[in-house]
């Protein structure tokens, strides 16, 4: 019975549902992005969008933002639970599952206040108004390729997120140093200006999220620099 007798237990629990969680949300980011959007980019895709967006997008969102929403609190219960049975901000675990965390919550930001807004407000009730005889939802070109951004960075965050998540307790050589400081103030600049770039940058800084494969190369690229970075700061 220790599993829910003990805090143990109860951290393998909330671990348990965090994968769950996870591989439901960022297995229908990966959809969205691999296989919807270039479908609905070609001549068969493009006849068959409006009647998606008005059936199975609705449907898909709902996974999509809920898993989000399930890895993000049990993410951060993890974390409150480390935090108070004495791994703190100095520990080298922390550090690389806060680095991941924090791009976490940036993605879940992006899911809840970017994304399905734009979707439910414009996307989805313009198709519904449009196939009722009735005119578009004005600003929704817009909002779409807002969205689609968002879309795209949360891709581009998750292959550095899932990196530090899994170093945490497989990469013991990171982040093994002192020099926090300067590592979150490096780490942050890089992870916040990424996240700008996609709301309010310009079409050429936002040029690397205009393909699938650009998307997935920034995002190695960022997982190689929060490497590298980690790595020579803290034994310098």
């Amino acid at each position: 019975m220790d599993i829910v007798t003990t805090w143990y237990g109860w951290e393998f629990l909330l671990r348990w549902f965090h994968f769950l969680a996870g591989i439901t949300w960022i297995g229908v980011l990966y959809y969205f992005n691999f296989i919807q959007t270039p479908f609905f980019g070609t001549e068969l895709g493009g006849s068959a969008k409006s009647a998606m967006t008005r059936g199975l997008v609705p449907s898909a969102l709902w996974w999509f933002r809920w898993g989000a929403m399930f890895t993000f609190l049990t993410g951060w219960l993890i974390v409150i639970g480390k935090w108070h049975t004495g791994t703190g901000l100095g520990d080298p675990y922390m550090t690389r599952i806060l680095t991941g965390g924090i791009m976490g919550s940036f993605m879940w930001f992006n899911v809840w206040f970017v994304i399905w807004p734009a979707q439910r407000d414009y996307a989805i009730k313009s198709a519904m108004q449009v196939a009722e005889g009735g005119d578009p939802v004005p600003g929704t070109p817009e909002k779409g390729a807002l969205a689609g951004r968002a879309s795209r960075t949360n891709t581009l965050y998750s292959i550095p997120m899932l990196f530090f998540m899994g170093s945490a307790s497989h990469l013991q050589t990171l982040n093994t140093g002192t020099n926090d400081t300067v590592y979150w103030i490096i780490a942050l600049a890089l992870i916040l200006l990424v996240e700008l770039n996609a709301v309010i940058g310009t079409g050429a800084r936002q040029k690397y999220l205009a393909s699938v494969s650009g998307t997935i190369h920034a995002g190695l690229g960022l997982t190689l620099v929060l490497y590298l970075v980690g790595l020579f700061v803290n034994t310098a």
